[in-house]
């Protein structure tokens, strides 16, 4: 039953309520079919006056107070409806970095970095991909983005980022590099979103992300391939960045 419904249900008992307490004073008083009240009863008219009056006074107030809980509960819209975006409710981000593709230059993207209490949150944002799909994404151990001399695309970054040596996986697996980000699903209009939270990464210490480099690659991750899940080539690059700047 809707909040509506039962403040109409309380203002029909309510009505009821006062005719019947109605009936009873007219019978008290003896009005009917010509009866001409007593003495007696006529001392019941202040006392039943008065009840009549509270009753309607209690009536109306609890019909009130409905209303305003009917209307508190209504969910907010406009601007301010939701509160802060995910995004405002974690905090601004400790480190950053901009993808940039040396075969594609419409390509874009931007990785952010944001501490928690005992975990990184990585969002990653691009846009301008020309094949749609899944495609690899990590965390490489050294912070460069240039080509060595037989031209293959930021092989400078080196391999994933793995201080616990452990083996390539995915972040759903059970053992993986610090790196290993998995997939992100790019959309048929080239655009891609991906959301990691990683408790094998901080911002302060020797596993930090900043002063490393992350790598979109051009195929997918198959997650088991040693040690780099069989990605493809390096698409893009971007170097991370401190908030100020500043490499660590």
């Amino acid at each position: 039953m809707t909040r509506v419904t039962r403040l109409a249900r309380m203002a029909r008992m309510a009505r009821v309520t006062r005719m019947s307490r109605m009936v009873q004073v007219t019978r008290m008083l003896g009005t009917t079919r010509g009866v001409t009240p007593t003495r007696g009863a006529l001392r019941w008219v202040p006392i039943l006056v008065a009840v009549l009056a509270l009753s309607a006074l209690g009536a109306s107030a609890a019909l009130m107070a409905g209303a305003q809980g009917a209307q508190t509960m209504q969910p907010r819209t406009g601007k301010h409806a939701a509160g802060p975006r995910p995004e405002e409710a974690y905090g601004p981000p400790g480190a950053t970095a901009t993808l940039e593709s040396a075969d594609d230059p419409k390509l874009s993207g931007t990785v952010t970095f944001t501490q928690l209490p005992d975990a990184v949150r990585v969002v990653v944002n691009v846009a301008g991909v020309d094949h749609p799909g899944p495609h690899g994404i990590h965390l490489h151990e050294n912070g460069k983005c240039d080509h060595d001399p037989a031209g293959k695309h930021y092989t400078s970054a080196g391999g994933h980022f793995n201080p616990t040596a452990a083996p390539h996986g995915c972040r759903e697996s059970t053992t993986h590099h610090a790196g290993d980000f998995g997939n992100i699903d790019i959309q048929p209009d080239g655009t891609g979103h991906l959301v990691v939270a990683t408790a094998m990464l901080s911002l302060h210490g020797p596993n930090s992300p900043i002063g490393k480099a992350i790598i979109l690659h051009t195929g997918a991750d198959d997650c088991k391939t040693q040690p780099t899940g069989n990605s493809g080539g390096r698409l893009a690059c971007g170097l991370v960045t401190a908030a100020g700047g500043l490499v660590r």
